[in-house]
């Protein structure tokens, strides 16, 4: 790994999970190239933070590779571009399926095929999953399935690149208050408020409230960083105690 500044890569980061990783890097900071296919937020983005923006859509392979053409060499790669699309094995057309596969699996094999040879002894690669790898809600058939091949790339890559003094690793947010979330929770709104609708979702978790983007971030950063220097094929989840939470609730009076 480089020494100083280091040069981090991150996929999806003009919104969401993704830029609270870029901002988190550049507080740090690191020198961050930004990829994503919303040129008007990239362009924000760089005004804002001074961080470098490629206009990309990650579901497309030939972009990504050309891409990191434009990147001489890089110390991390955060994967956080997604899409999130509702249906069950039933109803959820194949051109749904296919956009689902290509941008949340594709997006991710294809960033670390073009961008993992630029990465040097001691870096790293950090996979944005989701708790939704180990159990699903109802009608997210090709979201959840996408999120748990997800976790098996991780692990495939940190053993074959483990050699090479690379580390690869997953996190698994619960809910983030993030502009994705935010749209599914007025696509079900049922005429109450998003705000409501998303701290209804947050007391679903243990510590009941959804999770911010820089925390995530934060998460993130220290799996990108030597602090981690002996993590690798790790999934993380970051999901205010969610996945270890049992639905059923006792009694009053059998307290």
């Amino acid at each position: 790994m480089s020494e100083g500044p280091r040069t981090v890569v991150v996929t999806g980061g003009a919104a969401g999970i993704g830029r609270g990783a870029v901002e988190r890097f550049v507080a740090g900071g690191d020198q961050v190239v930004v990829l994503d296919r919303d040129a008007d937020a990239l362009a924000a983005l760089e005004g804002e933070l001074g961080v470098r923006g490629i206009t990309v859509d990650v579901g497309d392979r030939v972009a990504l590779a050309a891409a990191a053409q434009q990147v001489e060499s890089v110390d991390a790669l955060v994967c956080a571009a997604g899409i999130q699309r509702y249906g069950t094995v039933v109803d959820t057309p194949p051109s749904v399926f296919d956009e689902v596969i290509a941008v949340n699996v594709g997006g991710v094999f294809f960033a670390c095929q073009s961008f993992l040879p630029l990465i040097p002894r001691g870096g790293s690669v950090v996979v944005v999953a989701s708790v939704q790898a180990y159990a699903a809600q109802h009608d997210v058939a090709a979201y959840s399935m996408g999120k748990g091949a997800l976790l098996s790339l991780v692990r495939a890559m940190a053993v074959d690149h483990a050699a090479e003094g690379i580390r690869v690793n997953a996190v698994c947010p619960g809910s983030v208050d993030t502009p994705m979330l935010r749209t599914s929770a007025a696509q079900f709104s049922g005429g109450r408020s998003t705000d409501d609708v998303v701290a209804e979702w947050g007391r679903s978790h243990p510590l009941g409230r959804v999770a911010t983007p820089g925390e995530v971030a934060e998460v993130i950063h220290f799996l990108a960083s030597p602090a981690a220097a002996f993590v690798t094929g790790a999934d993380v989840k970051v999901d205010g105690g969610l996945t270890a939470q049992l639905a059923v609730v006792l009694p009053e009076d059998g307290r």
